[in-house]
């Protein structure tokens, strides 16, 4: 490591070292702060820059225009900033930065795309598709039926646990990013085919083998994420869906069709694990698409697709 690195390194590496153990942010935040602030400190050191002292807003300004030189996304670039953000807000705690250091740096719009839900007929075609005579066809089917009544993230799903179920009060207990706990609801559906999961074809996966975890391998240990990933593309395409799925589809379908039925957004925003209710919020703008294609399909004017001559006028 160079010199300059010696000494802008520490205080990062407490940043990130505060992020994990006051903040209690998810490894993969952490990580990914890392590899941000990491191209930060390259940036830094070709400017032989070896003070914090020394960073000014021009030299963080400079940096972002970097970022877009080297041919990196607006939504890269915006977590960049975020990341250099977050960074710099505990380097002025620590006084060792002014307050004014870090720049309100504009960035371009990333555009945002709309989840892809299933239709209610691909879903029920989906969740057909495993065999449950096969005791690793109830296992998929009984995880499919939980993911969508629930909502989970698939880290979620794969690192469920028995304790983590009640069945008195048919919800899960989840901790999601953040550490934060909440309760799942889950209905009928998933609470059939999981309670005949765990009762009768998980003790056969186990093969008297003991684990923690809901949802296991053939030899006891527990299913990981690729793994299911795989699983959910393999029944999509053998039941004949026309386009991309994942476990997140799941993820967005259940919380389109619950804004469908009439759910309320803070409910929705409690089931998902959502900080933040402006990330649950872009649901109903998949609604709003949905309503506005019921009617262009469905309104008079709309639906003629020609113009009308009303009392002699052209419309």
């Amino acid at each position: 490591m160079t010199q300059a690195k010696d000494l802008l390194s520490p205080p990062v590496d407490a940043f990130l070292a505060m992020a994990a153990v006051e903040k209690g942010l998810a490894k993969n935040t952490i990580e990914a702060y890392g590899r941000d602030l990491a191209k930060l400190l390259d940036y830094l050191e070709s400017q032989r820059v070896t003070s914090w002292s020394e960073v000014d807003s021009m030299r963080i300004r400079t940096f972002i225009i970097s970022l877009r030189a080297a041919g990196l996304g607006p939504k890269s670039i915006a977590r960049h900033a975020v990341s250099v953000r977050r960074l710099f807000l505990f380097l002025e705690s620590e006084g060792q930065v002014k307050d004014s250091s870090m720049p309100n740096v504009l960035l371009p719009a990333a555009s945002r795309k709309l989840p892809q839900p299933l239709s209610g007929d691909d879903i029920r075609k989906l969740l057909a598709e495993p065999d449950a005579s096969r005791s690793l066809g109830a296992r998929d089917q009984a995880m499919l039926e939980l993911l969508y009544a629930t909502g989970l993230r698939v880290s979620e799903l794969v690192a469920l646990e028995t304790r983590h179920i009640s069945f008195q009060g048919d919800y899960l207990t989840i901790k999601g990013k953040g550490a934060k706990v909440r309760a799942v609801p889950f209905g009928r559906w998933a609470r059939e085919k999981l309670t005949l999961y765990i009762n009768e074809v998980r003790p056969r996966l186990l093969k008297g083998v003991s684990s923690p975890f809901v949802f296991t391998n053939r030899s006891g240990k527990r299913l990981s994420r690729q793994g299911f990933w795989k699983l959910i593309r393999r029944y999509a395409l053998t039941a004949g869906i026309d386009k991309r799925v994942t476990p997140h589809t799941l993820r967005h379908s259940f919380a389109t069709h619950l804004l469908e039925g009439g759910a309320d957004l803070r409910s929705v925003q409690a089931m998902l694990g959502h900080a933040d209710i402006s990330t649950t919020q872009i649901y109903t703008h998949v609604d709003g698409a949905r309503l506005k294609k019921i009617h262009r399909e469905h309104h008079p004017r709309e639906r003629s697709g020609t113009k009308k001559r009303i009392n002699g006028v052209t419309e």
